[in-house]
């Protein structure tokens, strides 16, 4: 069984003892976001089945917060309860045209637009050896054009 395997297991097997409101709110999306880093770096992974309990990493997590958290905020505290210094990195993008690489400026008509947001993948880079992002080209309007 790989580290993968065994992160996601082991997260999957603890999840159900996890008490607590905020542990209880949070819980799901950080062991999804925990899996998906374990899958990025097999050495997380490792760090994950190697290190402590998850409801311990959900107490560590919610230590402090108040009344209220940001997801982001959430997935970096996990990250770091499994691999101190961890860092986490996100990257958002809002796209006002469906497919703005497919059109042209004279092709698009304000019918086209439509309002959509994208998350993209949380990055956890243990070794410092993130990659930097794609950059995606794009059109840039001018609400004048639609007049």
């Amino acid at each position: 069984m790989s580290f993968l395997e065994e992160a996601r297991e082991k997260l999957r097997k603890e999840l159900p003892g996890i008490t607590g409101n905020k542990e209880g709110a949070i819980k799901q999306a950080a062991m999804d976001a925990l899996v998906n880093f374990a899958g990025q770096d097999e050495e997380f992974a490792q760090a994950i089945v190697q290190g402590g309990k998850f409801s311990d990493c959900m107490k560590a997590v919610c230590k402090g917060i108040g009344t209220s958290i940001s997801d982001l905020e959430v997935y970096s505290r996990a990250a770091a309860f499994y691999f101190p210094g961890c860092k986490v990195r996100f990257e958002m993008h809002l796209d006002l045209v469906e497919d703005a690489d497919a059109l042209s400026v004279t092709g698009a008509s304000a019918g086209d637009s439509k309002l959509g947001m994208s998350r993209g993948a949380s990055e956890c880079s243990p070794k410092g050896g993130a990659k930097e992002p794609e950059q995606k080209a794009g059109l840039v309007f001018d609400l004048k054009d639609f007049l």
